[in-house]
């Protein structure tokens, strides 16, 4: 028996639509942007709605240094990849970091560790929020 991928529902649709606005952010403010739009979709469903797309690869997350998860919708990369997040907007860029990945498994495989996985963010202020002072 295969797990079959999750059911596209109205709210989950609806959550796909507002995460095309762009960037980083949490759940809270993805059901703010929701309800602004006109849904009624509760805080409780926008949370397993963006675990269920995080869990098929649609939806990258990120943890803040508060512990706080940010979501947003993934482009179409299939390959491991970091992210460049401004503090100040949540915008994001993509970034490789080949040495990094070579790093990870030269420093798992001295150890005698396999199938190794890492996570690197970086974080900053763009350069939109850094001229407006944020």
């Amino acid at each position: 028996m295969t797990d079959a991928p999750p059911r596209m529902t109205k709210q989950r649709a609806a959550v796909l639509t507002v995460l095309k606005q762009g960037g980083f952010r949490s759940a809270q403010d993805w059901h703010d942007r929701l309800r602004h739009d006109g849904s009624t979709a509760g805080l409780a469903t926008v949370y397993r709605a963006l675990q269920a797309l995080t869990d098929t690869g649609d939806v990258d997350t990120v943890l803040t240094e508060t512990g706080e998860t940010l979501y947003r919708l993934c482009e179409a990369r299939e390959e491991h990849h970091h992210h460049l997040r401004c503090r100040a907007c949540g915008a994001a860029e993509d970034i490789d970091m080949p040495s990094i990945e070579g790093w990870a498994a030269s420093v798992g495989a001295e150890h005698g560790y396999s199938r190794i996985d890492h996570t690197v963010e970086l974080t900053g202020v763009c350069s939109d929020c850094a001229k407006a002072g944020r």
